[in-house]
């Protein structure tokens, strides 16, 4: 089984590695923000749970400048 997935690894190595930095990105922008678009619960919710756009929509859409 794994032998069909071990060409695939080094193409998803780069992706989960690029997954992990903008979730936690968004994630320490989000608990430093006073106020966003939006409760924050419902953006921790969005970054966390579609992967690798969550974080692209809330930083697109989800700050708020101050």
């Amino acid at each position: 089984m794994f032998e069909e997935i071990r060409p695939y690894i080094p193409l998803l190595i780069p992706i989960l590695i690029l997954q992990l930095i903008l979730m936690i990105t968004a994630l320490v922008d989000l608990s430093r923000r006073a106020q966003t678009r939006g409760p924050k619960w419902v953006w921790v919710l969005v970054i966390l749970f579609i992967n690798l756009i969550g974080p692209i929509i809330y930083f697109v859409a989800g700050r708020q400048e101050e």
